[in-house]
């Protein structure tokens, strides 16, 4: 299907209108570039997110560059056609391709960028670029201004600042447009689908990394491109290890299995953790602990809203993991002791969301001013609270080795918040029934 580059082209006027009400520029904003595994090998290659977030263009080798002044512009700088390489690597744009295609005033050969940098910089106030990111860009970016300084003479100006663009395109990025929401529709859909996958394929006696391959399977299948991040599949005492990766051990009749794993589609990320029985029924202790994620989750959900600060959600999940805890005999004390002394960390020792997006941990400022920003409408997070209880002193041993994370990507409204990943199963009911049909 063609790519619409409708959204992007909006992107770049955007922030092309940004720059000029900051006094205008020049921005300078290169994808990322291919990487070597081994020897002659690379890396799959993946372009860089606020690049594609701007352009929709995929090679690498390419830079953008948008010029805010009277007259507005933005400029694609790629690789040359070159039939001999294609035959070993692959089409190539081309510079007047990728102008048609993705809708750039101008596109030039990414050779030429530095000669050009240095006309285009001329008699401008800043350059945008993303300052300490990569230290090869920051001296070619200073490079560039000191040649432009070196005309000084022929009564040219160099730019006076340089100023980090990623808070810019940050703030943009927070906000989802509906481009944007339809690809993660979609991937949460695929992701949710390899968990039911997974959880039909669950049994003792497979391996972690079988059940790792399932996942894998589903996604690639629905036209995921990869993994959103190395996935987790950890079994027993493993899911009590946050990131676990390792995937290496065989599943035990009794123990829970949790999994988090989501995939990339388009560039966007899925983000889905689910925690189920090996052999299909929780058990009392495993069911008691379920429950209670479960209800810390519900909490957190209904506190996720547009006005609402980011932190409410944790805080109602939190507070409900706490008194959760001392119900089930692993804490003493009360709500309030429980909470100010921070011993429910113990058992559960992380945030209960991020933002999402093009990134899995994405893009954005979780604080203004020193105070948790308020979510807004357009705003994708995820809500993941969990527990984790490693035998120790105190802690009945019916709860050792239980690890459960429950994590759903949500969609910020006005009103609340939708999950677009709740096709993947996580009541008790819907799980066991479920598996009870493998």
């Amino acid at each position: 299907m063609p790519l619409d580059i409708s959204p992007f082209q909006a992107r770049r006027t955007r922030l092309l209108a940004t720059l000029q009400a900051a006094g205008g520029g020049v921005a300078i904003i290169p994808t990322a570039p291919e990487r070597i595994r081994n020897r002659d090998t690379h890396y799959s290659y993946r372009f860089d997110s606020y690049f594609y977030y701007l352009t929709g263009f995929r090679e690498p080798e390419a830079v953008l560059v948008l010029v805010a002044d009277a007259n507005p512009r933005s400029l694609l700088f790629c690789r040359s056609k070159d039939m001999e390489r294609e035959i070993w690597d692959g089409y190539r744009c081309g510079p007047e391709a990728a102008r048609d295609t993705f809708g750039f005033d101008e596109a030039h050969p990414v050779a030429e960028l530095d000669e050009q940098l240095g006309v285009l910089l001329a008699n401008q106030p800043t350059i945008f670029h993303s300052v300490g990111y990569d230290s090869d860009w920051d001296k070619r970016v200073t490079d560039a201004l000191n040649r432009v300084r070196g005309q000084a003479r022929a009564g040219v100006h160099a730019p006076a600042q340089i100023r980090d663009i990623r808070s810019l395109l940050d703030e943009m990025r927070l906000i989802k447009d509906d481009a944007e929401i339809a690809v993660m529709r979609r991937a949460a859909d695929i992701s949710a689908s390899a968990h039911r996958r997974a959880m039909q394929a669950t049994r003792p006696g497979v391996w972690e990394y079988q059940v790792e391959a399932e996942l894998l399977h589903e996604f690639r299948r629905h036209g995921s491109q990869a993994p959103a991040y190395g996935s987790i599949v950890a079994g027993g005492a493993n899911a009590c290890v946050l990131h676990y990766v390792e995937n290496d051990c065989l599943l035990k009749d009794g123990e829970l299995l949790l999994i988090d794993a989501g995939c990339e589609l388009d560039g966007y990320a899925s983000d889905i953790t689910r925690t189920f029985p090996v052999n299909g029924r929780f058990s009392g202790p495993q069911r008691a602990a379920y429950e209670l994620v479960l209800a810390a989750q519900d909490a957190a959900i209904q506190a996720t809203r547009a006005g609402a600060s980011w932190n409410a959600p944790h805080d109602a999940a939190t507070r409900v993991l706490a008194q959760g805890f001392i119900d089930l005999g692993l804490l003493r004390g009360t709500l309030d002791g429980v909470l100010e002394s921070g011993s429910y960390r113990q058992f559960y020792m992380h945030r209960t969301g991020h933002w999402l997006g093009l990134d899995v941990h994405d893009a954005g400022e979780y604080k203004l001013g020193g105070e948790w920003r308020p979510l807004t409408a357009g705003n994708v997070l995820t809500i993941e609270p969990g527990c984790y209880i490693r035998p120790a002193d105190g802690v009945p041993e019916a709860f050792w080795n239980i690890g459960i994370r429950i994590e759903d990507d949500a969609l910020v409204t006005e009103d609340g918040c939708v999950l677009i990943t709740s096709a993947a199963p996580k009541s008790i009911a819907d799980i066991e029934a479920l598996m009870g049909q493998r």
